[in-house]
């Protein structure tokens, strides 16, 4: 029998810097979790994400660094790279949305979207800087808003009244670039997807998802209640993907680039051909193209809410008109923001803790276990200090390293360090068995499911299982009088320190590996438990040597807490 496949995405990290704990929260660690759960239960998973490289924030960041484009994306895609492994993200590919791969296939698919009648030029009228000497997209036209006379609002959006604008409808417009007035508008050209021509399959397409949860299905059809429009998929920008026709420039628009968001969800496609062509033997189209053998693919997306609307409408509206045999998603899983105290977290404003930043204070497992037991699925969360503490110093340090550290020290004073033999399972063992089974079940359910806050609802209690049968069996009561009855208990608990190591691996697996290493079966964490739980409290072997870790999580102090709270800040009013 042939294995699962299952192609995973998460949302591309924009370029213009180290990424905060929301956007990991939201799309990179999730699908992390996930891909690693399945890859446990034996499926062949390719699991792809990329920078996204284009756009204007990314030629201004560049400008603000003293750096030509091409050079800081250079510098910045290494250091997403490096930090994403840092936080153990495991990555089948870390691809670039600037890459020849994504090039050529942005450029392929705006063809055949033309080809097909779904693609025209149309004229607009957009704000030009004299003195910066380019159009200003939306967000960065300033000035003062026409409805409630706040100052600055931008060009798209009002963040005072929230209405949305266009920018020539402000007043005493400026560049939020170089704050120069000294502005026009202009006629520019540009190309249009005919999304309102695909209205009624795109519409058929999520009608067809009614697993894609509840957040993700009631943005879809917001967007195809208010009725879709047509979207421009060409800027004019000078660091992008250049537009072409019949492989050649496009006469009129030699000095325009595809739309990043045209380009940035292809890149999943894309980054998916870079893989393979990084190594023989590898064949993208498998994963891909359902003629090719991509029809028994199962491809989950994991992203964000605000990235949605894209992969709902925009992404799909691509595959769809190409009339190409596209594997579209077959679950979008998406997810809430994860909030800083009352605000959001923001790169531009350096708001919040980044991934950089986070792990010189704590180990990344320590941050990897917080967001996804306080994931934001059901609604917005709010990170805070205190919180963070609580959580860590009750979940990591007291049930689940004291449960280990426990049992091992015990082994090693009581039974000279190895697993001992004599006695046999009685009453308490069979019902810690039952509810491990019950548990395992219900973990394993959520975890195929990816329900993150649940899943690790599900491990946390099976951490409490055995503090409790630890508690209640007693083996340092036992070894006075009945030393077969402790060495039961002892072996029990052991199976349960490799259990706790092979389901805490997708979440925590470098602390993971080190419990699994700890009891000699760092083998077993490559395999999922299976659902029965009187066999999973029986696999270690008698006689194996074990030894207690060093610490595993040390408590967060209310000191720390203090000291970081001044350094990142903490809830606005304090700030």
């Amino acid at each position: 029998m042939s294995r699962p496949r299952i192609l995973i995405t998460s949302a591309l990290p924009y370029i213009n810097g180290i990424k905060h704990l929301g956007n990991l929260a939201g799309s990179m660690l999730p699908a992390d979790v996930y891909a690693r759960f399945e890859r446990a239960r034996g499926a062949e998973v390719l699991y792809i994400c990329a920078t996204d490289e284009h756009g204007t924030p990314a030629e201004l960041a560049a400008a603000a660094a003293g750096q030509d484009v091409r050079t800081y994306c250079d510098e910045q895609h290494q250091l997403q790279k490096d930090i994403g492994q840092a936080f153990h993200l495991s990555f089948d590919w870390f691809g670039r949305s600037s890459s020849p791969e994504n090039r050529a296939l942005t450029q392929h698919f705006a063809e055949v979207l033309e080809n097909n009648g779904l693609i025209e030029e149309r004229t607009d009228q957009m704000i030009y800087s004299i003195d910066d000497g380019r159009f200003l997209p939306d967000r960065y036209v300033e000035g003062t808003c026409p409805v409630c006379s706040f100052r600055p609002a931008r060009g798209d959006q009002c963040d005072n009244c929230g209405s949305l604008l266009d920018p020539t409808e402000l007043i005493e417009p400026y560049s939020a670039v170089s704050k120069s007035t000294n502005l026009e508008v202009r006629d520019t050209r540009h190309l249009y997807v005919l999304q309102t021509k695909l209205q009624d399959r795109i519409r058929a397409f999520i009608d067809s998802k009614a697993d894609f949860p509840a957040l993700t299905r009631s943005i879809a059809y917001k967007h195809l209640d208010e009725g879709l429009i047509d979207r421009g998929i060409t800027r004019d920008l000078a660091w992008g993907v250049p537009v072409t026709r019949h492989g050649a420039p496009r006469p009129g628009f030699e000095t325009k680039v595809f739309y990043v968001w045209f380009d940035a969800p292809i890149e999943y496609i894309a980054a998916t051909q870079e893989w393979a062509n990084a190594a023989s033997g590898r064949d993208w189209a498998r994963w891909w193209r359902t003629d090719q053998g991509a029809d028994d693919v199962r491809y989950v997306q994991v992203m964000g809410k605000d990235n949605v609307a894209f992969h709902t409408v925009s992404f799909p509206a691509t595959l769809i008109g190409s009339e190409e045999p596209w594997k579209r998603v077959d679950m979008l899983k998406s997810f809430n923001w994860l909030n800083w105290y009352g605000g959001k977290f923001s790169t531009s404003n350096r708001r919040g803790v980044f991934m950089d930043a986070a792990l010189e204070l704590l180990p990344a497992d320590v941050w990897r276990w917080y967001l996804c037991a306080q994931s934001p699925e059901s609604g917005d969360s709010a990170f805070t200090w205190e919180a963070f503490q609580n959580l860590v110093n009750k979940d990591l340090a007291d049930v689940l390293g004291n449960f280990v550290n426990r049992i091992l020290k015990f082994t090693e004073t009581r039974f000279d360090g190895v697993i001992p033999e004599g006695g046999a399972p009685g009453p308490l063992e069979d019902k810690l068995a039952a509810d491990v089974s019950e548990r395992l079940a219900e973990m394993t359910t959520a975890m195929a499911g990816l329900e993150l806050r649940r899943s690790a609802q599900a491990l946390r209690s099976i951490w409490v299982l055995g503090n409790e049968y630890l508690t209640e069996a007693a083996p340092w009561t036992a070894i006075k009088t009945d030393r077969d009855r402790a060495a039961v208990v002892v072996r029990t608990g052991l199976n349960l320190v490799t259990l706790f190591a092979r389901l805490s691996a997708p979440f925590i697996p470098s602390t993971a590996s080190v419990i699994a290493h700890a009891v000699g079966d760092g083998e077993g964490l490559a395999v999922w438990p299976s659902m029965d739980g009187a066999m999973e409290l029986d696999r270690l072997p008698v006689g194996r040597p074990v030894k207690a870790p060093d610490v595993l999580f040390r408590k967060i102090e209310d000191a720390q807490v203090a000291e970081w709270t001044e350094r990142f800040g903490g809830a606005p009013t304090a700030a």
